[in-house]
């Protein structure tokens, strides 16, 4: 049976995903690297899929890129075929069965898929050989050893999202000063009953100056 795959080998990111109780939570650094050379400060790694679905990424940019432009548009198609939005699952399945085709020559890429449906909010983790595991506070990428050292000693389930604002920021916050792959700035969106939104600057700049 082939392992999981170790996020050691994708030398760069932070990238966090949690379930709070009333929806998720999903973050990231912006630093995108080539080696030791920082390539661009303002890279994207948080993506809107649907209004109750999103993504993170980390890995080759191009492979990861491709892999949230085929989740838009499958679940695009699902929600016009069953006039329903995909459930997170079969977002998360769909992703698990295109990386899983491609083991071969795979695709360089690590993911969180996350959002709200009927079943409740639910995180999903996959690695680039389409091992798919549901859960409840996850971090990927290089800077995750130290981001889990936030979460572990502060995640509890049953939180609420502005309880677990301040632990995901300070998560992601604390890879970022510790991991020189990870850095510049993070990026934050929140998944409710409401949707999808991101936080501003101003919302960032407050939960930093208060955790």
């Amino acid at each position: 049976m082939r392992e999981m795959f170790d996020h050691s080998a994708l030398k760069g990111t932070t990238t966090i995903g949690v379930v709070c109780k009333e929806g998720i939570i999903v973050a990231s650094d912006t630093r995108v690297t080539m080696g030791t050379f920082v390539a661009h400060k303002r890279g994207k790694k948080v993506y809107k899929i649907d209004d109750h679905l999103a993504m993170t990424i980390s890995g080759s940019v191009a492979d990861a890129q491709r892999t949230v432009e085929i989740l838009k548009v499958n679940a695009q198609l699902y929600k016009l075929n069953n006039k329903r939005p995909i459930p997170v699952s079969s977002a998360a399945r769909l992703i698990a069965n295109l990386f899983f085709s491609a083991r071969l020559a795979p695709l360089i890429a690590r993911v969180l898929v996350g959002g709200v449906d009927s079943s409740g909010p639910r995180v999903f983790s996959l690695d680039p050989f389409g091992s798919l595991t549901e859960e409840k506070c996850v971090a990927t990428g290089s800077g995750s050893p130290i981001a889990y050292g936030v979460l572990e000693d502060k995640y509890k389930e049953d939180m609420t999202i502005n309880d677990l604002l301040s632990v995901v920021v300070r998560a992601v916050d604390s890879a970022m000063k510790r991991d020189s792959a990870s850095g510049d700035s993070f990026d934050v969106a929140v998944i409710d009953s409401e949707g999808y939104r991101e936080l501003s600057g101003d919302e960032k700049k407050g939960i930093l100056g208060g955790s």
